[in-house]
């Protein structure tokens, strides 16, 4: 069963510095049909502006993961890692115990857009920590590479959750497939351009909760661009 999740039917909060899309429920957007898929808690799709960002603030007990679609988001946090994360590049922050951290868009002209998406973890109180790893477009194109998981298999993020998040670069026309092992479902997560899931079309910005499959196939759709599409295998 495929239930979509159209972008035009998420929350939305425009702040002027920040205009940001809500795939769960957050901060004051509240959808009860759509608090949350199986361990993932939150889609967030956020546009910032130049010279603009998120101030010093707390998180505990969550799985964090940014995805930069473009521009340049910098982070820093109070277990004294920083860094500045591009296309390419994925951050994981085991929130646990509890952390500070910021997220600040240094450009003067450019904005930054990017995906933050929140897992919740197995275990509470673990000890906070963060990773950072660059995939390449080549690993993705036509492919699915697997961006994160429970072992940090393939060099993947390492998530302390029973998930794996693998992303794709689909041309026109190519296709990939995920087989989802029993009980397991998947979210799709469009970031860019058009697909076609398991005989639906998707496009930037749309979402997906598919159970009770045995396969996800995602279609690049004919409309001359690639599609950039997230790919999250839950228990």
């Amino acid at each position: 069963m495929i239930t979509l999740r159209p972008a035009k039917e998420r929350g939305h909060a425009n702040h002027g510095w920040l205009d940001s899309y809500h795939t769960f429920s957050f901060a004051d957007y509240y959808d009860p049909k759509n608090v949350h898929f199986r361990s993932l808690r939150v889609i967030n799709e956020d546009r910032v502006e130049a010279g603009r960002g998120f101030g010093t603030h707390p998180h505990n007990d969550m799985e964090i993961i940014t995805y930069v679609l473009d521009g340049e988001l910098a982070h820093a946090d109070s277990i004294g890692t920083g860094s500045t994360i591009v296309p390419g590049e994925v951050q994981r922050m085991s929130a646990g115990t509890g952390v500070m951290h910021s997220e600040f868009n240094h450009s003067k002209s450019e904005g930054v857009h990017f995906y933050q998406i929140w897992i919740f973890p197995e275990e509470k109180g673990i000890e906070p920590s963060y990773e950072q790893k660059f995939f390449p477009d080549e690993e993705k194109l036509n492919r699915l590479r697997t961006i994160a998981s429970p072992s940090g298999e393939d060099g993947s993020l390492k998530i302390h959750q029973d998930a794996k998040l693998l992303a794709t670069i689909l041309e026109e026309g190519k296709s990939v497939t995920h087989e989802l092992a029993r009980s397991r479902g998947a979210w799709i997560q469009v970031a860019a351009g058009s697909v076609n899931v398991n005989g639906r079309t998707l496009n930037a910005g749309d979402g997906a909760a598919i159970t009770n499959e045995s396969k996800v196939t995602l279609t690049g759709n004919a409309n001359g661009k690639r599609a950039e599409v997230l790919v999250f295998d839950l228990a």
